[in-house]
């Protein structure tokens, strides 16, 4: 996966940096399609001093991208609010698609049930 980390504001520290690629492996984990990752990490000194720190994130998957963005007081803490914001919306994506592929077979198994109860 490419990773594209860009910092506003925000002097991007090597502890920082792990935070970040430690949390996109374990989504990595739910999603091994991810082509890329865009990470924005922002520090507002105008805002309020509660919601200074910005997180946005974009995962490049087939189909339409992923993004999610948090405002937080810790920057630690917008991260990982993100990347739960980015899991709930790939595990949404998966049961989609399981659903669909369920609906398919249901209907197929209807159909055989019923020809095998018609040539009786």
């Amino acid at each position: 996966m490419k990773l594209i980390l860009s910092t506003h504001n925000v002097t991007l520290t090597k502890a920082i940096e792990d935070h970040v690629v430690d949390k996109l492996d374990k989504l990595e984990h739910f999603d091994q399609r991810v082509v890329d990752a865009r990470v924005t990490l922002e520090h507002d000194k105008t805002r309020v001093p509660e919601k200074q720190f910005s997180c946005s994130m974009r995962l490049g998957v087939r189909g339409p991208d992923l993004f999610a963005k948090d405002v937080e007081s810790d920057l630690y803490a917008a991260i990982d609010a993100v990347t739960k914001k980015i899991e709930q919306q790939i595990r949404k994506r998966h049961s989609k698609v399981k659903t669909t592929k369920h609906k398919v077979g249901a209907k197929l198994k209807t159909a055989r049930r019923v020809k095998a109860a018609s040539e009786e």
